[in-house]
């Protein structure tokens, strides 16, 4: 699975694109949990106690998979865009 990543999190990965390979079911859950033991600094980023935090938008083709979809649950494939997105401020 490919991993676009946004912001500061591409420098905990040492990149803005990384692939990470997901063992059994494809979900975002699975990709998700490979891509944080493939990058302990990123999951430092994204994760507390195991869980996303609240502050990081995680989008699957482009969609929030929470609002319209079945969350880490939501079945991807090799084709499906993943990408992670830290809070972003400005003036």
């Amino acid at each position: 699975m490919e991993w676009k990543l946004f912001a500061h999190l591409r420098e905990a990965a040492d990149g803005d694109t990384v692939t990470v390979e997901v063992d059994g079911e494809p979900t975002v859950g699975a990709a998700l949990d490979a891509l944080r033991e493939e990058y302990p600094a990123l999951a430092e980023e994204v994760s507390d106690d195991g869980e996303l935090v609240d502050h990081v938008r995680l989008l699957v083709d482009g969609e929030d998979p929470f609002s319209g979809g079945d969350g880490l649950d939501t079945i991807v494939d090799e084709d499906t865009e993943l990408a992670l997105f830290p809070p972003v401020s400005g003036g």
